[in-house]
Order: C-alpha cells, then sequence, then structure tokens
C-alpha cells in the first residue's frame, strides 16, 4: 500500500494511468439531440394552419359585417325620381302588378315594390323599375338569376354599383318591340331591376344609380 505522502514509484505511476484510462473509456458519451427534420415541418405546418385560420376568420367577419351592414335596407318609389315622375293609371297600376309577380317568381322577397316613371318631354321612353327586400346570401348570384329569367338574351356586365355599393349590372336585351337596356342591383338587403326602353347600357346604368340614391335607404 503506498504512502500518499511520498511520491509514486514507476509502477504506482503507471497503474494511475491505466486507471485513469479505463475511467474515460467507461463513462458514457452521450450524444447531442438531432433533428430528423419532422419538428421543423410540424412547426410550418401549425403555422401555415394557423395563418389560414386568421386569413379565414378575417374574410369571414368582413363577410359578417358586409351582410349585417346591408341587411336592414327599406325601399320607395316616390312621384318625382331621378328627375322622372311616376305614371299613375289603371294601365300602370295593372302592369306593375305583373312586375311584382314576374320577380316574385325568381327571389322571395318580404316586402315589394314597382313603378313606371317617364319624363314628361320623353313619353316614349319610360322606365320600369320593381323588385324588394330580403336578406340575399349571394346577391350577385341571385341577381344574374333575375335578369335572366327577365331577358334570356341579355348579356350583362358589371357596372359600378354607387355608395350604396353591392353588386349592378347591365345589358342590352330585345322583344317584339325592338331593343331596350336592362339594369339591376342587388346586395345583402335588396335586389331591383329595371327596364329602359329605347335606351342604351351607358345612359341606362347612370339613371339606375340616380334612382337607387333616392329608393334605398339603410337602418
Amino acid at each position: 500500500m503506498s504512502n500518499p505522502h511520498l511520491p509514486a514509484g514507476p509502477d504506482e505511476t503507471r497503474h494511475l494511468e491505466l486507471l485513469s484510462e479505463h475511467r474515460e473509456l467507461s463513462e458514457p458519451t452521450v450524444a447531442p439531440p438531432q433533428s430528423n427534420g419532422r419538428g421543423s415541418a410540424r412547426t410550418w405546418v401549425l403555422a401555415s394552419l394557423l395563418v389560414a385560420g386568421l386569413a379565414g376568420a378575417a374574410a369571414l367577419g368582413t363577410f359578417g359585417w358586409r351582410v349585417a351592414d346591408q341587411r336592414d335596407t327599406a325601399l320607395t318609389t316616390p312621384d318625382q325620381l331621378a328627375g322622372l315622375h311616376r305614371v299613375v293609371d289603371a294601365d300602370a297600376a295593372q302592369t306593375e302588378e305583373d312586375l311584382r309577380t314576374a320577380i316574385a317568381a325568381g327571389i322571395n322577397l318580404d316586402d315589394s315594390v314597382a313603378a313606371i316613371y317617364r319624363s314628361a318631354d320623353d313619353a316614349d321612353r319610360p322606365v320600369l323599375v320593381f323588385g324588394g327586400t330580403t336578406l340575399i346570401w349571394q346577391p350577385e348570384r341571385d341577381l344574374d338569376t333575375l335578369i335572366h329569367d327577365l331577358a334570356t338574351d341579355a348579356a350583362t356586365e358589371e357596372v359600378p354599383a354607387g355608395r350604396y355599393g353591392g353588386v349592378m349590372k347591365c345589358g342590352l336585351a330585345s322583344d317584339e318591340t325592338g331593343m331596350f337596356a336592362v339594369c339591376g342591383w342587388a346586395d345583402h338587403g335588396s335586389a331591383v331591376l329595371a327596364l329602359f326602353p329605347s335606351r342604351t347600357v351607358e345612359e341606362a346604368a347612370p339613371l339606375l344609380r340616380e334612382m337607387r340614391e333616392q329608393m334605398q335607404s339603410r337602418g
């Protein structure tokens, strides 16, 4: 047995070296953690789903706000509208009833309106306007359906809808009397069509926007 206070001899020094080497070899080697790429991929997938979910929620929120803003809509047919006066006689009343029936066949309305307007010095170019109010989930689809049901040959194009928004479309159609412009608008609270005999789309579109400003209200 060696004395710890005395220097170790050659054999004892060699013995200590062997013990040290044995201890180093015996200690377990801990390898650093390695990524197989699955954790990173999972993170990207979760991040993508989160972004998509947030985008979907934002779109749904915008849609819901638009529906809430537009659904509470009212329509009127005043005696004077966009520089035109309303025609009030038996023939006009019968035509208005026919127009109400025509639009009711394409969409269920809570309230409906119909009226015929003309200028005092231009009796040959009346404007027939009819429609109503209800909750509409897909305004453009319903507007396309209404126009197609009324004028199957009308090739419509979208035009500016004005401050009330929604969608407005105009096109040319024909019947036994000749060509006429047909225009309409729809939003989440109303759908209205107008017929413009002897008028072009370029004349009809701004006229309907002006009529809408005076016919429609919200809130």
